[in-house]
């Protein structure tokens, strides 16, 4: 059962390990979601997307990401728009869930989205903003994922079904971002971590 639905330790187990296609080389028993990082679209190529087009197919690919917009790092927004539109449009061509990375640029996230007319299940990790940001995407039908760093009041406005959990690049057990959540949703550590596993099934389609 996997409750982590990020992170970049490529040795966690019962986690989605998020990895760009050059370092794709999958361990036995580990799942993936592959992408290409917003932060690193000023030098992404038509060899690296095609890269991630292979890397996607690969059973061990769960889901596409990260991939997303960053205001404040990477390409200008009109490349990573691009880039971006390339991964939507091939997660909903296999049908796979995206996680995506939104550092300022929640409207620009869901213009493109619905431009694009998804309709695969889309997470926000590291969700950090507050609810006013929170609100439309959760409005969308997005999942919100939570690491060691959120916004409580963003944590208790998110539906209890589209609550996700995540270690990122932290090296934190998962049950220890549990137990950070917890108290803000007035739950057990294991109950935070039970739920986060059953919404990342249904995130999943598993």
């Amino acid at each position: 059962m996997i409750t982590d639905a990020h992170t970049h330790n490529l040795q966690a187990t019962n986690a989605i390990i998020a990895i760009e296609p050059a370092q794709f080389a999958p361990l036995p028993g580990r799942s993936y979601s592959v992408g290409l990082h917003p932060w690193h679209t000023a030098t992404t190529t038509d060899t690296h997307l095609a890269m991630l087009e292979r890397c996607a197919r690969h059973e061990q690919v769960i889901a596409i990401g990260e991939t997303g917009l960053d205001a404040l790092q990477g390409a200008p927004l009109d490349r990573q728009i691009a880039i971006m539109t390339h991964h939507l449009t091939l997660a909903q061509q296999l049908a796979k869930p995206i996680i995506i990375h939104c550092v300022r640029t929640s409207q620009q996230v869901l213009r493109l989205c619905r431009q694009l007319g998804i309709t695969v299940p889309c997470a926000i990790h590291g969700m950090r903003s507050n609810e006013r940001v929170a609100r439309p995407l959760l409005d969308a039908g997005f999942y919100l994922s939570f690491g060691p760093r959120f916004n409580p009041a963003t944590v208790v406005a998110t539906p209890p079904e589209r609550i996700l959990i995540e270690t990122d690049d932290t090296g934190m057990a998962i049950g220890d971002v549990a137990a950070l959540i917890a108290p803000v949703l007035d739950m057990a550590p294991h109950d935070v971590q039970h739920l986060a596993t059953a919404n990342l099934q249904r995130f999943l389609n598993t």
